[in-house]
């Protein structure tokens, strides 16, 4: 598995919290494969990249599913 890119992280570090922002914490900590997330959510790479970093933040829609996998991932 790649990692996760230095630039990824230290945005993450940066970014104000949010739900996107605290999975992309955990899947950095837990080395989860973003690819992984993007297709249990129906969603680009790119677009959970923009959570991770703080750019956008995830629709209220998803939050119940993002929770869940977060629990999924917190088990790992």
């Amino acid at each position: 598995m790649r990692g996760y890119s230095q630039f990824i992280i230290e945005a993450n570090e940066n970014a104000e919290r949010s739900l996107g922002v605290d999975l992309g914490a955990l899947c950095i900590n837990k080395r989860y494969p973003v690819t992984k997330v993007a297709e249990k959510l129906s969603m680009s790479r790119q677009g959970i990249y923009d959570w991770f970093t703080g750019k956008s933040k995830p629709a209220k829609s998803k939050e119940e599913l993002i929770k869940s996998i977060m629990r999924e991932i917190n088990e790992l």
